[in-house]
């Protein structure tokens, strides 16, 4: 029996996010969901014309390679998915597993190559500059009792969030956009944290379900040498099947100086892939009213209302402070009351008190305002 949730899903990530036209392709990478969807998401592509490419992928079968991958093996795979992404006009990414930990035993030295080696040549330097793409998670019940929360409740609330209306986002978030691109100094208070930085004469990318499902945020990047104090991140952050906790970084003229965590010697290996990754490439705001708290995944907690995300790596091209990485790292601040609170102050005047806008010209984003 199809699954009328899934087909909604499936023409909002074809027709809204990637904007299918007649006669281009999309490549649509499928790791451990269901194949019904897979196959929505392929009737959804013929329907407006545009032809599908399909990968399935196993999260089992990739820990297995990973652990074992040389250099020259993953620069050869990645010599051949980058002419597939070149011929391609789109990307959707969608991945589910039943255990979000199954890279955790992947040695950091392997993730490192990995990510040098194979995705920033097929995803950092083709996919995300010059294809339409959508990535999201799948919600398996090891996302569920991740979240906290029952597979059936946790399902409703998952398709609540991915098939929000973003096209009344977006207008909502023109005003942020607006005074982000006239704004020279930032700063984010909060518990143990205290850090500033410029953002002046670079453009702010409104975020409303065209990269990400769910979406909801808007970026920037600061300017990469401005950034000095330090900030921390009191909420669980999962990178590479490992939770750390506490992530404190402390910066000097846009350096990570000094990196704390639950393993320190894990969170500054990270931080050391390259010189680029003790830099930052991307600061944003969250705005995503339907997701309230963090539930351990970076696509729906850097979403989160009321948070921030300060990403040591790689910047984006369209929002381009010239930081280079093989790591694009998404932390994420809880600036809610519930969560400690905070401010953000754009050129000395308060933008946002415990997660909630105050200039009258911004309050279109506070959570009721959206729902």
């Amino acid at each position: 029996m199809k699954d009328a949730r899934m087909e909604k899903l499936a023409k909002v990530l074809i027709e809204y996010s990637c904007r299918l036209q007649k006669g281009e392709r999309v490549l649509i990478e499928a790791t451990d969901i269901p194949e019904a969807f897979v196959c929505a998401l392929v009737e959804a592509a013929y329907r407006v014309g545009a032809l599908p490419y399909v990968q399935l992928h196993s999260s089992r079968v990739e820990r297995a390679l990973r652990r074992e991958a040389t250099s020259e093996q993953l620069a050869f795979a990645a010599g051949i998915d980058a002419k597939q992404m070149q011929g391609m006009q789109a990307y959707i990414g969608v991945r589910g597993s039943d255990n979000g930990y199954e890279y955790v035993d992947v040695p950091t030295d392997k993730n490192a190559i990995y990510q040098r080696d194979y995705s920033t040549p097929v995803h950092s330097l083709i996919r995300v500059p010059h294809t339409k793409w959508v990535v999201l998670r799948w919600p398996t019940p090891a996302f569920a009792q991740s979240a906290g929360m029952s597979t059936e409740a946790f399902e409703d609330f998952y398709f609540n969030v991915c098939c929000l209306d973003y096209s009344r986002m977006d207008r909502a978030m023109d005003a942020l956009k607006a005074r982000m691109e006239r704004t020279d100094r930032v700063r984010l208070t909060g518990p143990d944290t205290d850090i500033s930085f410029s953002i002046k004469g670079m453009p702010a990318v409104k975020c409303a379900g065209e990269c990400n499902i769910p979406d909801g945020e808007i970026y920037t990047a600061p300017i990469r040498d401005s950034i000095n104090g330090t900030i921390t991140f009191h909420s669980p952050q999962l990178r590479d099947g490992f939770l750390y906790r506490d992530i404190a970084l402390t910066f000097k003229d846009g350096r990570i100086v000094e990196a704390h965590a639950n393993d320190d010697v894990r969170v500054n290996a990270v931080l050391d892939t390259d010189e680029g990754a003790r830099y930052v490439g991307e600061f944003a705001i969250g705005v995503n009213p339907y997701i309230t708290r963090a539930i351990g995944d970076t696509l729906f907690d850097e979403k989160i209302t009321g948070s921030i995300h300060f990403t040591p790596g790689s910047c984006y091209d369209n929002a381009d402070n010239g930081n280079q990485s093989a790591i694009h790292w998404d932390l994420v601040l809880l600036q809610d009351a519930a969560s400690g609170g905070g401010d953000i102050w754009f050129d000395g005047e308060l933008i946002r008190h415990d997660g909630r806008f105050v200039p009258e010209d911004l309050q279109c984003l506070n959570p009721e305002a959206l729902m």
